[in-house]
């Protein structure tokens, strides 16, 4: 049995066991191996999938999106193998590798300055709206505000963690940034069993956790930064801010100690998940979801204390062994 596309294998991915400190079982689930690098292979390709049922998005087209990375290079994934021109506008923070990518799947990349807000004109969201006025025959997921983003994670990663775990898990974390994974997915478990927990992680100094004032901050990929409908709070059980400091930590906790390399924002989910970690008991069973990998973050040096530059070893020699060791 084969996939007929690259397409045809997103998802089922694997769910593995952490050994933490506690005596509830802990599984994360990692979104890092779909075939585009994250957990945004599902709701972009639903997404795409829904506008070309409704005639939004027509053969020949320009796929058009804002992105802080990964949604950007699963459009276009999406796009190369679909047929379709992608423009994708991102903010400078945007990690260099995760630039690199985008250009490497063909499509055309639009750095715009960092901004506090999303509605500023110059903000690589307004730059995206700007440039589908501009472009005929274009279609723009706009995951910020569309719901089917949310709906992508309902029907694509909600049942297959229901599946995975027998429809034991009785906790879920995800981070929350367009809040698609964690509404969509939380929503599927919750209409399943209504006594499930989620848990959102929410960049401590975004929009939404400073009341309207942020404060620049490190994370990629999460930070309410702004009103949207895609983020069902009903659905959510509990927003649990979290810091650079600590999502950054625990980078190097999941390589150097579970063999886990992952991005910032799966850093930020795992400090999440030590917050509350104190609460669970025996019996539950948790949920984390790991999105994207920490290859696509090299470039920022969070994962050590050195400066990039490979350094050439002389001769090994019993000394030199003895002082590694």
């Amino acid at each position: 049995m084969y996939a007929k596309t690259i397409l045809e294998a997103i998802g089922n991915t694997p769910l593995i066991k952490l050994t933490l400190p506690t005596e509830a079982t802990i599984l994360a689930k990692l979104e890092y191996l779909n075939p585009g690098g994250s957990m945004k292979d599902r709701s972009a390709l639903y997404m795409i999938q829904q506008a070309e049922k409704k005639g939004l998005l027509k053969p020949g087209g320009t796929i058009i999106d804002a992105s802080s990375g990964n949604h950007g290079i699963a459009l276009a994934m999406i796009g190369a193998s679909k047929g379709y021109k992608v423009i994708i506008t991102v903010s400078k923070k945007c990690s260099k590798e995760k630039y690199q990518t985008l250009q490497a799947y063909g499509a055309q990349v639009v750095v715009c300055p960092s901004t506090d807000f999303i509605e500023h004109p110059d903000s690589y969201h307004s730059q995206a709206v700007a440039l589908l006025k501009s472009t005929p025959n274009s279609f723009m997921p706009n995951q910020y505000f569309n719901i089917e983003n949310a709906n992508g994670h309902y029907a694509l990663l909600g049942p297959e963690i229901w599946r995975q775990t027998e429809g034991k898990i009785t906790h879920f974390f995800a981070g929350t940034g367009t809040g698609g994974t964690v509404s969509g997915a939380g929503r599927y478990l919750k209409d399943q069993n209504p006594a499930i927990k989620v848990y959102g992680i929410d960049a401590a100094t975004s929009f939404h956790a400073t009341g309207g004032h942020p404060q620049p901050y490190k994370i990629e990929g999460i930070g309410i930064d702004f009103d949207s409908d895609v983020i069902d709070y009903e659905t959510i059980t509990e927003l649990v801010n979290v810091g650079d400091t600590e999502a950054l930590a625990m980078l190097k906790t999941l390589a150097h100690e579970h063999g886990i390399l992952v991005g910032p924002s799966s850093g930020a989910v795992a400090a999440g998940l030590m917050q509350k970690l104190p609460t669970l008991k025996k019996d539950d069973l948790v949920v984390i979801i790991l999105g994207d990998s920490g290859r696509a973050y090299l470039s920022k040096n969070f994962y050590s204390q050195e400066d990039g530059d490979v350094q050439v070893s002389p001769r090994i020699t019993d000394q030199t062994v003895q002082a590694i060791l």
